[in-house]
């Protein structure tokens, strides 16, 4: 092959650079002659804050948010386990408490009980309610008439069972109070044998029991000159527990949402329940041990506005610290109907609350 000219050469050379330029992309095409782009520099990466994630301490009050928790299948034949499963497939979430009920000699938890709380899928706390005084009355419990029954249990809670829980003695005691001197179930009574068992137990070396005094806290009672002696002392009642209903039939005895729930006053006036819990026990975390919509069974009507009012009630009283809902279709006096899905619209509307992130805590310090 002939030598090109040597003018032929330099503009072969000057072609194929621009070319090499243009595919690498430093010139632009058309130019005269190529003219580097200048290339920015990488964005520098964002870190977006996470929200701290809510967890429980040793006494089981969540660093934030609110624990959720049920009751299912009361007064029914199905067992508490079950049914309570079905209820959360049901509404959508787990229910981090587990409340069960016990009275007597009764030895608990149960297994069964044992295994809902150490299912690493769902991970739940136990709230166990216990009539410890059945057989007998609250004065003799205090003078020790049933420290063998206390201290059996604890035995068997100590060697048989890890995890921290919920305890409770007696729920509702207002209705099961005698007034009258000497009966043995006055509200003092039911103060002294509330210290008297979890001293007891705390002796026999039951240190993962969180107490909850739980109040039933109906008009009348709270106007009763003897309901503020059922407090045993802040020394011995980690959390303020309130079981408390409301009906979603208009002009029904207790209708209303959530804040009536909680603002049960005394008859003819007064401070609500809930003002007189911060008021009186400052610091203390305070429970709805129970709580409910009901209708009249067969009346069908639909729950969805007062299970609209939870969240923003739960917003404006931070020291409510845990819900647990209570769930019959046929409640002890059989006529009502305090069932999530007594209607599609009631369920919809408590599938809507269950999923709220405010209830996203995590069980911690068990």
């Amino acid at each position: 092959m002939g030598r090109w000219p040597r003018a032929a050469r330099r503009a072969a050379v000057r072609t194929w650079a621009t070319a090499a330029l243009i595919t690498i992309g430093l010139v632009a095409c058309g130019g005269p002659d190529p003219v580097p782009v200048p290339v920015p520099p990488a964005p520098t990466p964002t870190v977006t804050p996470t929200a701290p994630a809510c967890v429980t301490d040793a006494k089981l009050v969540p660093s934030c948010g609110v624990l959720w928790g049920a009751a299912a299948g009361a007064f029914s034949a199905v067992p508490r386990d079950r049914a309570l499963k079905r209820w959360e497939a049901k509404t959508g979430r787990t229910a981090t408490i587990f409340h069960t009920y016990h009275r007597g000699g009764d030895l608990f938890p149960s297994p069964a009980e044992i295994a809902m709380t150490e299912d690493p899928a769902r991970p739940r706390v136990l709230l166990v309610n216990w009539r410890v005084a059945d057989g007998t009355t609250w004065a003799d419990v205090a003078r020790g008439g049933a420290d063998g029954r206390i201290d059996r249990w604890a035995r068997y809670v100590r060697d048989a069972y890890g995890q921290r829980f919920f305890l409770v003695l007696n729920h509702e005691p207002e209705v099961d109070v005698d007034p009258v001197p000497g009966s043995g179930m006055t509200a003092r009574d039911f103060a002294a044998m509330y210290r008297h068992v979890i001293t007891r137990i705390r002796g026999d070396g039951v240190r993962h029991a969180v107490t909850v005094l739980a109040y039933m806290g109906s008009e009348k009672w709270i106007a009763r000159s003897w309901w503020k002696d059922l407090y045993p002392g802040d020394d011995v009642v980690d959390w303020v527990g309130l079981d408390s209903y409301v009906s979603a039939e208009p002009g029904r005895y207790h209708y209303g949402g959530f804040a009536d729930l909680l603002d049960r006053q005394p008859g003819g006036g007064g401070t609500g329940f809930y003002d007189w819990a911060v008021g009186a026990h400052p610091g203390k975390p305070i429970m709805v041990a129970e709580w409910g919509v009901y209708h009249r069974v067969g009346r069908t009507a639909d729950k969805g506005p007062e299970f609209a009012s939870v969240l923003p009630e739960l917003v404006r009283r931070p020291a409510v610290k845990a819900i647990v809902y209570f769930d019959t279709k046929d409640d002890l006096f059989g006529d009502r109907d305090i069932s999530v899905d007594s209607s599609p619209s009631s369920l919809a509307a408590f599938r809507r609350l269950a999923a709220s992130p405010l209830f996203d805590v995590t069980l911690d310090g068990r």
